[in-house]
């Protein structure tokens, strides 16, 4: 039986390695699932319930594995889906290829059904988006995304017309110039390293350094043991931005923790007062938290050149992976022979740390959210894949769940996209079927892809999802009134019963509300074999506090928040009493 454009388009996918699809099925992308069924042993057809579902999921196995991630979309709708999706892989730099469906090639852009040009709606979001022609070009058209894609670590798009995908490629007319096969699935893998003045320059910035600090971001998830070998030479603490959460173990003598809004008091501090910055892998863009341009002097190891100085005046840029730059300048650095701003840091996460307990063992009712994370770090595997989604959750999740051993971490850094959580969570079990699976999502985002609950039953995934309900959009709501000064508006939720959902889904669920049984409960539902969902019902009047703010501000929140209502005259009070309590 003659090959057809679909049956090249899938063998070309497997030639680079892709074992994965995530997706759903349409009448113009027939073709292609057409070779997908013809090659089940080979490659894996996940289906999901909304191509958004399928764009996250691909952008997070990507993620979990550093493979090639894969969604399939049909024609015009169905491609539209994928955009969020695919941004989340732009902004957090993640190779993903979209595949899209087109009508039939010769009524494109005539006006004919679901006729859009995906090629050109996914320019902006794609370092390569391209329409097959016909089935002789198919193999180089997808060979060349996948290699982009691979190489530059961004996602990449291909749209192929319906005709196209069924036509036999035996009787298509290939050009003299398009030798079968010219191409083949080598490339070169980054072998980029500095030079090695421009390592000596970057050595003798830090090895002037007094008070040192290291801000470690993505690129630097793989140079745990480079990353503590500098600072231990430097004696320079290390904070994370979230998605370098990982890079070292929470409990790390040299960890701070999280550095801006989600970050911890002991990291603001020393970023503030470093007066040397060492930025490896991290385009943390929120630059009110970097030191005032001129106050530190900085170097900056990134292994895309145009980051270099992109958020902080840097003296010296090292181009390069971060593991192998950060080997070659380990040997250059003197010790530091002062270890005072180091241990002043220790002692300042010492105190940290010493909130958050606070914060997580609290009694009050209703029950408040860091009860659920200070709960969750003490039962989550040493290796669990953890997931939290955009919102409130995000702040209780990054401050209360400590990275150690093997874990995993990630979310819609970058995009913070709502309702990322569900996808990455079905991602990371697909991905590693063997091991814990935690997504932490607010009910806000799990309301909007919650029918992809389902597909934790239909593929048996082993998923705990737990859904922090406060029937609010916690974040905005917080920031229309700290930020704004204003009431809120717009934020609050009808209530769902996510329990009942997931039922309906065919999963188990539980719900929490109580303090006292929290830990019980969660441990229960941690221990229950396949997909569960846990309702923690918390207080909706819990703020995701900033990690330092001045007393200024703190008053004037409490200006602003009583305004209105006397219950936010009370909420007022409690921030301003808590952030008092956080600068004593």
């Amino acid at each position: 039986m003659a090959m057809t454009g679909g049956d090249v388009l899938v063998e070309t996918l497997i030639d680079w390695g892709v074992d994965t699809i995530f997706g759903i099925p349409g009448d113009g992308i027939n073709g292609v699932f057409e070779a997908l069924r013809n090659r089940q042993d080979q490659i894996r057809f996940i289906q999901v319930r909304h191509e958004e579902v399928a764009a996250f999921a691909a952008c997070a196995y990507a993620k979990w594995t550093g493979k090639l991630g894969v969604c399939l979309a049909t024609s015009g709708p169905g491609g539209v889906h994928l955009l969020n999706g695919i941004y989340d892989a732009k902004l957090d730099g993640q190779p993903v290829l979209a595949i899209t469906g087109a009508q039939h090639h010769d009524l494109l852009d005539t006006w004919t059904q679901q006729d859009i040009d995906l090629d050109k709606l996914f320019m902006d979001p794609t370092a390569y988006s391209a329409r097959i022609m016909g089935p002789a070009h198919v193999e180089n058209i997808v060979e060349m995304a996948c290699r982009t894609a691979l190489a530059y670590r961004q996602p990449t798009h291909v749209t192929i017309p319906v005709d196209i995908q069924s036509m036999p490629v035996d009787k298509a007319k290939r050009s003299e110039r398009n030798i079968k096969h010219h191409v083949s699935n080598m490339m070169a893998r980054g072998g980029q390293l500095p030079d090695r003045g421009q390592l000596e320059d970057a050595a003798a910035i830090l090895n002037q350094a007094k008070k040192p600090f290291i801000l470690a971001g993505r690129g630097a998830l793989d140079a745990r043991a480079e990353l503590e070998a500098i600072a231990e030479r430097l004696k320079a603490p290390i904070g994370t931005p979230l998605l370098g959460k990982g890079a070292v173990p929470d409990r790390s003598p040299y960890a701070t923790g999280g550095v801006g809004l989600l970050g911890t008091r002991a990291s603001q501090d020393a970023l503030e007062s470093c007066d040397t910055l060492l930025i490896v892998g991290s385009s943390f863009p929120y630059i009110e938290f970097y030191p005032k341009p001129g106050k530190a002097r900085a170097v900056q190891i990134e292994i895309d050149p145009k980051r270099i100085g992109l958020r902080y005046p840097v003296e010296a840029g090292l181009v390069g992976d971060s593991k192998r730059v950060l080997a070659e300048l380990l040997p250059m650095l003197k010790p530091n022979d002062s270890g005072d701003f180091l241990e002043t840091a220790q002692k300042a996460m010492g105190k940290w740390r010493e909130l958050m307990d606070e914060r997580g063992t609290r009694t009050d009712s209703p029950m408040k959210p860091q009860v659920v994370t200070h709960e969750l770090n003490k039962l989550i595997d040493d290796d669990a894949i953890l997931i939290t989604d955009s919102g409130t959750i995000t702040a209780w999740t990054a401050r209360h769940v400590e990275m150690r051993g093997e874990m995993k971490f990630s979310c819609s850094g970058t995009l913070a996209s709502m309702a990322c959580g569900l996808p990455y969570a079905i991602a990371g079990a697909v991905a590693y079927p063997g091991r814990q699976v935690v997504a932490v999502i607010g009910d806000g985002a799990m309301a909007m892809l919650m029918g992809d609950l389902v597909t934790l039953r239909k593929y048996g995934l082993d998923v705990k999802i737990i859904v922090i309900k406060n029937n609010t959009l916690g974040q905005i709501k917080w920031e229309q009134m700290v930020f704004l000064g204003n009431p809120e508006y717009g934020c609050e939720l009808e209530p769902v019963d996510f329990v009942r959902v997931a039922e309906g889904c065919g999963i188990r669920a539980i719900r929490i509300d109580d303090p006292a049984r929290c830990g019980e409960q969660l441990r229960e539902a941690l221990a229950t074999p396949g997909a569960c969902l846990i309702e923690a019902v918390v207080d909706p009047n819990e703020p995701p506090m900033p990690p330092k703010v001045e007393v200024k501000q703190a008053l004037h929140m409490a200006e602003a928040l009583a305004k209105g209502t006397p219950n936010r005259g009370k909420i007022a009070l409690t921030l301003a009493s808590d952030t008092v309590r956080e600068l004593v």
